[in-house]
Order: structure tokens, then C-alpha cells, then sequence
């Protein structure tokens, strides 16, 4: 039972305010994003920083809903994923990780590049060409989901990737909202 103490331990190390992982569905969503508005609203946390919180929250979720990939190493291979709300003195952490195809990886390496390499400006400028392009992937996305994200948190977007097996990776996205 030293486990739990550990990840009690290891939440609050790493400021760990709502941990979920599992299968997403948009129950599951709604249900998580209630518990952080919840939190939010229980330490006063200023509407502005809410918002921005909410959205790229919104905005993680689903990206794990739309395109989690099966994978046979999570069990039973249903698409299990995490979530996680961190808060700090000075900021917010949202963090997110689910299976993709690793035949993917290069290109959405390439488009978090890209956006991490733009000024407020440039963000601004891609969200409306991606817009008026109007182009809609496989999954229902317009690749406005990390472009949104990196707009609302004023941050690069922090992110990797870990070969799971033959044909799959876990990638990893993290946020950072500042508090102040």
C-alpha cells in the first residue's frame, strides 16, 4: 500500500491538482473539466486565468477523445490516456498523453514546430489561414486545436514522444497558463 502514499507524494510534488487516466469519452470530459472549474471557483481564481485554463483544457481533452489510437499494450486495447491540472504560485499545468501512430509523429512534430516557432502575430495569422482553408482531417480537426492552446497560454508548447511499440507512441502535450 506504499503506492498510494507515493503518488500522494509525487501529486503533490509536482503540484498535481486532478490526475485522470482511463478511457475518455465525453462524459468523462464534462466530469473533468466540472472538477477543475470547481477547484478553480474554490480558491477565487481570477475569471480571465479561468477562461484560459477552461479552453485549453477544452482543448486537450478533445484532442484525446478525437484521436486516441487503440493500442494491444494498455490492456484491453481501448484508448486509455491521462490528464492532468497542475497549479503553482505562478501557474497552471495541463498536461495530456495518449497512444497515436507512430506514423503520425513526424507530422505532428512538425506542425507543434511550427507553432512554437510563431510570435503572438504569426498565431494569430495561422488560426485564420487555417480557418479560411476550411480543411477537416480523418478525425473531424482542423489543426486548430495546439494553435488555439499556444494563442491562450502565450507559451511555447511543451511535448514528446515515446515508441510503445511497432506501430504506436505515447505523445505527451503540456501547457503552461501563467497566474499572474
Amino acid at each position: 500500500m506504499k503506492y498510494v502514499y507515493d503518488l500522494h507524494k509525487t501529486m503533490l510534488d509536482h503540484h498535481l491538482i486532478l490526475v485522470y487516466e482511463g478511457e475518455f469519452t465525453q462524459e468523462i470530459t464534462k466530469s473533468v473539466l466540472s472538477m477543475a472549474e470547481r477547484n478553480m471557483d474554490a480558491i477565487g481564481e481570477d475569471s480571465s486565468i479561468k477562461r484560459k485554463v477552461f479552453n485549453v483544457m477544452v482543448e486537450a481533452l478533445q484532442n484525446i477523445v478525437k484521436h486516441s489510437e487503440n493500442t494491444e499494450n494498455n490492456g484491453k486495447g481501448r484508448q486509455n490516456a491521462i490528464f492532468m491540472l497542475g497549479k503553482s504560485d505562478s501557474e497552471y499545468l495541463i498536461t495530456s498523453g495518449n497512444a497515436c501512430k507512430s506514423a503520425d509523429v513526424s507530422e505532428i512534430k512538425v506542425k507543434l514546430e511550427k507553432i512554437n516557432s510563431l510570435d503572438k502575430d504569426g498565431l494569430k495569422q495561422l488560426y485564420k489561414e487555417t480557418i479560411k482553408s476550411g480543411s477537416l482531417s480523418d478525425k473531424g480537426g482542423a489543426g486548430l486545436g495546439f494553435v488555439d492552446m499556444a494563442r491562450k497560454s502565450g507559451k511555447p508548447l511543451n511535448f514528446d514522444f515515446i515508441e510503445i511499440d511497432d506501430s504506436h507512441s505515447f505523445f505527451s502535450l503540456q501547457t503552461l497558463i501563467s497566474r499572474v
